[in-house]
């Protein structure tokens, strides 16, 4: 048994996955997984804002590492042109967004699950980014790791979605119940035929990193033909970039990964992610004890959205979500704005939720 935290479990799980850069901005509640990156990657960066974490990030992923950062909206609201900037480069990297109440600078100290609808419009043209969530400390070691791993076999940043509570918060935990951390493969093309930046093998380019001498590698965010040239509007640049899109579609569905703890008889389910799956847990418990059916989801791979949650909630009558915003994003995503009568909302603004009001919306 150890006295920890989320933060110190996600660092350690990045670094073991193969994580071997930090680059950082400090920013509340997000502190202290730049001090323990400090302590445990082989590079950490202090940048002086969080767009030149981003370029720096960028120019470390180019040569071969696996970058990482972790901010919170008002750092991640700078840095969104530049992680488009890697997503149309294809680099791999990792950014860890700890959520805090907004908008703006809000309320640096209180949690909130507040940036899940502006994540899933951050890159223009409406591509879709993998964001991966973690609910539990299970999840900051698993998913941190998993996070490497799809960054890495599909060359594109990826968001940790994490919370204040989640990240900062001292608990007794088991290190005995934590996997093994197998690193990452991280392959560079080691062809001697000529080298294209951007022509896909199994809808993902080969990756090969500036620092070697055998090929020229082109790095290019704008819209760009195999080679990694500049391109106006050609049909081999245009299907470039309709492959980012499908690239993430096609792959994330290798990466699904979810709780459903499903009862026999239940016409009701109870959906949460993040921090507020521990209320939506014991609220599932204290409502089985008392007779009354009920299933729980907890999806952790958030975006792209994954079909395999609708097949899910299609068995239900009754859907209670329930997550710290005003405004039910998760309800949003999975059904858009014509929400079903079926579905009912449990949020919260500038607190958490109980487990309390959780029981009194499924009855």
């Amino acid at each position: 048994m150890a006295l920890i935290d989320g933060s110190r479990l996600i660092i350690e799980s990045l670094a073991r996955a193969g994580a071997d850069a930090f680059i950082g901005y400090p920013i509340t509640p997000a502190n202290l997984l730049y001090q323990y990156s400090g302590q445990r990657m082989e590079i950490m960066l202090a940048a002086p804002d969080e767009i030149s974490t981003l370029q720096w990030m960028s120019g470390l992923s180019a040569t071969g590492r696996i970058p990482v950062t972790a901010t919170s909206f008002p750092g991640f609201a700078l840095m969104v042109e530049s992680i488009n900037m890697a997503y149309m480069m294809e680099l791999p990297m990792v950014i860890i967004l700890v959520q805090r109440l907004g908008p703006a600078t809000g309320t640096a100290t209180n949690g909130a699950q507040g940036d899940l609808l502006l994540l899933n419009g951050m890159i223009s043209g409406g591509h879709p980014i993998p964001v991966v969530c973690t609910s539990d400390f299970e999840d900051c070691w698993s998913l941190a790791a998993e996070s490497v791993k799809i960054a890495v076999q599909m060359r594109t940043p990826v968001i940790l979605l994490t919370s204040k509570e989640e990240v900062m918060t001292y608990k007794s935990f088991d290190l005995s119940k934590l996997e093994k951390i197998e690193k990452a493969d991280h392959k560079f093309y080691d062809k001697d035929c000529e080298y294209k930046s951007y022509k896909p093998t199994d809808m993902v380019p080969d990756f090969l990193p500036l620092t070697q001498n055998r090929h020229q590698v082109r790095i290019n965010a704008s819209t760009h033909d195999q080679m990694g040239i500049l391109q106006h509007s050609t049909d081999e640049a245009l299907a470039n970039t309709r492959r980012l899109e499908e690239k993430i579609r096609e792959k994330m569905k290798s990466h699904l990964i979810y709780t459903y703890d499903r009862q026999e008889g239940a016409e009701a389910i109870v959906v949460s992610y993040g921090i507020t799956a521990s209320a939506a847990k014991d609220a599932v418990s204290e409502l089985r004890q008392a007779g009354r059916k009920v299933s729980l989801l907890i999806p952790k791979t958030l975006l792209p959205v994954p079909a395999a949650y609708l097949d899910i909630l299609d068995n239900y009558q009754r859907i209670v979500i329930a997550e710290e915003n005003m405004n039910n994003q998760l309800g949003s995503l999975l059904f858009g704005v014509s929400k079903p009568e079926r579905l009912r909302f449990t949020g919260a603004l500038g607190k958490m939720i109980t487990p309390e009001q959780i029981i009194e919306e499924v009855k």
